[in-house]
């Protein structure tokens, strides 16, 4: 028995109980028949001219409904006459390559056969200006070239920094139509000022550009949509900060104050920029955004197979798997970091031959007298809060909790013979 085998093996995993959380579930039912009607305002349709090329940008985050929404935004460009096409817009993700922007597409559902049009994928970037303070602004090389651009994209709270406008049309607009070289260059100066620059670049990038229209949506807490919006340059700039106002009331997240151990399940890109959701777990990247519970230590135990390897978030934990350790695609994860600046989330956390001994390192080293009281979370990740499991020290809390449930009896850890989780 080795020396981390041997100061784990007596300490004690506790019971879990199966709770339901209690989260506003309210949603558009018909979401192509609200977005037709928005994108039907007069405002909007006469932005768009027969004949015209746009440039659509769709993005690699997983939001709601997104092949849907793209189809009927093309559409509807198509039934005025345009030629629409996509561009993958998604800053230095799907390895800051052309094909992987586009595979990273098609990993979402969103392929030209879906989209009823071209998909034109490059990393080539044109400069079209600078912010006051020297930063380049750039933009897609195709999307420079057409004859109008419309963006699609989810708004809601960023994992890193804090303004009236974090992530959504104008970070897609600045980051995503960006590439690589624009993401690069907004996050130059840091996320301390990424709260003026990601918007100043917008305006800018509008401006200089035949921008039409952006389509926004709000999710709720079950990230299903519950608001969309067909957006002008001027209304984005005037709405974009209201929309993110009512984003971050419908955030989902845990309901604790302080846990001694936070267990996920799975990280990765198609679940947060982050891998998991920082405003959920209350552990940011940067010191330039707050809030969500006090976390003493926190173990991921796997990453999803859409992330393809890309493990950004597993150095934001205390504790990993070697399960985890060996799907990283090492250069992709390097990449996010020395893209965003922000290189702490992609360490590798301490690394345990299998889930059990990481849940006991994470316990053992909680900071508490009895190990058999630890006040303990496991979800399966930050997208899914709606049923989570917690230890038995929370039950009294929970019963008297109006947001939360216990639905089951205490059992144990379901751990296999190799000590994994199944």
């Amino acid at each position: 028995m080795g020396i981390l085998q041997e100061l784990l093996k007596d300490i004690p995993v506790p019971k879990l109980t199966k709770v339901k959380v209690k989260f506003d579930d309210q949603n558009l039912k018909d979401l192509g028949h609200a977005l037709t009607e928005k994108l039907h305002q007069e405002h909007i349709k006469n932005t768009v001219k027969p004949g015209m090329e746009i440039a659509v940008a769709v993005g690699s985050r997983g939001l709601d409904r997104i092949v849907e929404i793209t189809a009927v935004t093309v559409q509807f460009l198509k039934n005025l006459g345009a030629k629409p096409f996509i561009v993958p817009s998604m800053g230095s993700h799907g390895g800051a390559t052309a094909e992987g922007q586009q595979e990273v597409l098609s990993h979402l559902g969103v392929t030209e056969e879906s989209a009823g049009c071209e998909i034109r994928s490059s990393m080539e970037v044109v400069k079209i200006g600078e912010l006051p303070n020297g930063l380049p602004v750039y933009i897609d090389k195709f999307a420079s070239q057409a004859d109008g651009i419309v963006v699609i994209n989810r708004v809601k709270p960023h994992t890193a920094f804090r303004g009236p406008v974090e992530s959504g049309i104008m970070k897609m607009i600045s980051i995503g139509l960006g590439k690589q070289k624009g993401a690069e260059a907004c996050h130059q100066m840091g996320f301390k000022y990424m709260a003026e620059n990601v918007p100043a670049m917008a305006k800018i990038i509008m401006e200089k550009t035949p921008f039409l229209f952006g389509v926004a949506t709000v999710e709720n807490a079950f990230d299903k949509v519950v608001i969309i919006e067909a957006l002008t340059q001027d209304e984005i700039i005037v709405k974009e900060p209201e929309l993110q106002k009512q984003a971050k009331a419908l955030l989902p997240k845990l309901f604790f104050d302080q846990l001694d151990v936070l267990v996920i399940d799975e990280i990765g890109k198609n679940i947060s920029g982050d891998g998991m959701d920082p405003n959920i777990t209350g552990r940011y990247p940067t010191p330039y955004a707050s809030g969500g519970p006090e976390v003493n230590k926190m173990v991921v135990l796997d990453v999803t197979e859409e992330s393809e390897g890309n493990a950004n978030g597993v150095g934001t934990a205390d504790f990993t798997t070697q399960r985890l350790v060996d799907k990283m695609d090492l250069e992709g994860t390097y990449a996010n970091g020395l893209t965003s600046t922000v290189v702490a989330p992609t360490k590798i956390a301490t690394t345990l031959p299998n889930d059990q001994q990481a849940i006991q390192a994470a316990i053992k080293t909680s900071n508490i007298l009895d190990f058999h009281n630890v006040k303990l979370v496991r979800i399966r990740n930050t997208l899914k809060l709606s049923e989570i499991e917690v230890s038995e020290a929370l039950l009294e809390y929970i019963a008297n909790h109006p947001n939360m449930e216990q639905v089951s009896d205490l059992y144990e850890f379901p751990f296999d013979e190799n000590g994994n989780l199944f």
